[in-house]
């Protein structure tokens, strides 16, 4: 039995579990990047992560300030600019980018400008910068959601993905074929897009919560795998990790929010018996 954990750290384990040895990785500041360093230092120590700034194949040693914080990093193999860096991604060079989300919808299209109508909006956002550029043209997208929220409809599409479904983002033409979404890991459960519809569908769900806590948060019919698994339960030494590098990313932004998986659990557990 690993020490207690938040579903904020569970979130920044299973994302950095996405990245893999020799891959090209783009990172944004904040969960992804700590996610980052996580993977560096534990599962593929020769990813080579990058910034959208051009700072190439660094080393994070503590969470940086903004895209371009080379201050924070163990050095790195080059730097460049943001026109090369952005290049890069549209000549294939990119397997991997993650994603924040603030609205997303069934197939994976994604807001960060505004919630509400465009001109009045409820709440502006900070607006696409790389993200519409990275989730079109990145090999692979990973999504994730601490504090975003699940509709039926955008109030405006940011990022593509997979458009109105089925084959329709790559009928388009304006993507490389088979790219977009692949999974959106949230601090519920991992969701994964079938191959054929391109509708989100949940695939795993972490321990300690149940699934009718997801359905309520998403106004469509969820489809669940019939291969649902459960989330592996992090290491001590994954969780020692995040908490050294980045403490306020621990524990989320609200405290109070974020539940202990491991009174959840044992709680669960003693309703069974």
């Amino acid at each position: 039995m690993t020490k207690p954990y938040t579903l904020n750290e569970l979130l920044i384990i299973a994302i950095a579990k996405e990245i893999h040895d020799h891959e090209n990785i783009v990172l944004g500041v904040g969960i992804p990047m700590t996610s980052g360093a996580l993977a560096k230092a534990l599962y593929a120590p020769n990813a080579t992560l990058m910034m959208e700034s051009g700072i190439i194949d660094f080393e994070p040693t503590v969470p940086l300030n903004h895209i371009a914080d080379c201050l924070s990093c163990r050095g790195f193999s080059f730097a460049t600019d943001l026109f090369s860096a952005f290049t890069m991604t549209y000549r294939g060079f990119v397997d991997v980018c993650f994603l924040g989300v603030a609205q997303v919808d069934k197939y994976g299209n994604l807001n960060t400008t505004v919630i509400g109508d465009y001109d009045r909006p409820e709440l502006r956002l900070p607006g696409s910068g790389g993200a519409a550029d990275f989730i079109s043209y990145s090999k692979k997208t990973v999504l994730t959601m601490r504090g975003g929220e699940f509709v039926e409809k955008l109030s405006y599409m940011t990022s593509p993905g997979y458009l109105d479904g089925g084959d329709s983002r790559d009928r388009s033409g304006h993507f490389p074929q088979g790219t977009g979404p692949t999974k959106l890991i949230s601090t519920k459960g991992v969701f994964e897009f079938d191959p054929l519809t391109k509708e989100m569908f949940l695939a795993q769900v972490h321990p300690g919560v149940d699934i009718s806590e997801i359905r309520k948060k998403i106004p469509w019919d969820l489809k669940i795998s019939s291969n649902l698994t459960e989330t592996a339960r992090p290491t001590d030494e994954e969780i020692d990790f995040v908490r050294r590098f980045a403490p306020t990313e621990s524990l989320g932004k609200n405290l109070a929010n974020q539940l202990v998986i491991a009174n959840r659990a044992g709680r669960a557990a003693r309703a069974k018996t």
